[in-house]
């Protein structure tokens, strides 16, 4: 869908940029001489409005060559920003340099104007420097999971002034689940909070770690083997395209210990991708309860008021 808006914005800027330069041209026939006092200025906003759709003409061509090439998704969006970014910006100048006659007026104004607009706007000055910051340091992209100042939730949007989050957790949910709720919060937020990303192209995983209560006279060998084949097993149908073999810092763990009651809790460790991490301990609670609850006399669960 991206593709063919973009080829449709790169043929209406093309034609419109001929028919700009045609009008700057042939208003210089002997059958527009009657309007001799208004040719300078149609020439003049004609060369204007020509420059203004080749801008935008060749941000469409850098936007459709940004499609092409295989970014990851928080990169591309990025990029796609930065080029309209730029697009408006040089805009603007062409539209201020028609208007104040000549570039050097221009800055003169634009500087003025700045100065002012400085103090009024320090909130969105300061959030459009932190989305600078962003697009350079990579603090998160396009689909990373984060957390902010009390906020979890999936980036959905970094816009030139906020970040739009889908929320995870939230008021209503004891999981990782999104929420339904859509976050969305000043970029300048960023220079003053700390920021947890959950997410990576470099580290796909985070780890996490599910716990069942047992008792002190279980069969703990047994209990340790069962979890770490559920665990593994899950991994291997989860997460396909990576082995556990060459990858062993991925390999799951299970350490035992102590809780409130009179019962020890077996503890498995493991690797899961952020948006997994409700349904990863589901899967595994369903592959390892029955096995060990078919060996009552090797593994013995909680009962009572204390369970």
């Amino acid at each position: 869908m991206e593709n063919y808006n973009n080829k449709k914005w790169i043929i209406i800027y093309s034609v419109v940029a001929v028919v700009l330069i045609a009008i700057y041209y042939l208003i210089n026939l002997d059958i527009f001489k009657s309007w001799n006092q208004y040719i300078p200025f149609i020439r003049k906003l004609s060369l204007s409005l020509f420059l203004i759709s080749i801008i935008f003409l060749l941000s469409k061509l850098i936007e459709r060559l940004i499609y092409s090439q295989n970014h990851i998704e928080g990169d591309r969006y990025n990029l796609l920003r930065i080029v309209r970014f730029l697009a408006i910006v040089f805009s603007l100048i062409v539209a201020a340099s028609f208007l104040f006659q000549n570039l050097y007026a221009a800055a003169v104004s634009f500087g003025l104007i700045s100065l002012v607009l400085g103090f009024a706007l320090q909130a969105p000055i300061a959030s459009f420097i932190a989305w600078i910051y962003l697009v350079f340091r990579r603090s998160y992209l396009v689909g990373d999971r984060i957390q902010i100042k009390g906020f979890r939730g999936d980036v959905v949007e970094i816009n030139y002034l906020d970040t739009s989050i889908l929320e995870c957790s939230g008021d209503y949910l004891g999981n990782d689940r999104r929420s339904g709720r859509t976050i969305r919060f000043p970029n300048s937020l960023i220079l003053r909070e700390e920021i947890i990303n959950y997410s990576g192209p470099q580290i796909p995983f985070i780890w996490n770690e599910t716990a069942i209560q047992i008792a002190y006279a279980s069969d703990l060998q047994f209990v340790e083997e069962c979890l770490l084949d559920a665990a593994k097993r899950d991994f291997s149908e989860k997460y396909p395209k990576y082995d556990l073999k060459k990858h062993k810092q991925w390999e799951p763990a299970v350490y035992f210990r102590n809780n409130v009651y009179a019962w020890m809790e077996a503890v498995v460790s493991y690797p899961v991708e952020p948006r997994d991490t409700t349904g990863r301990r589901n899967r595994i609670l369903k592959l390892a309860l029955p096995i060990l609850n078919q060996a009552p006399d090797r593994v013995k669960f909680p009962e009572g008021v204390t369970r």
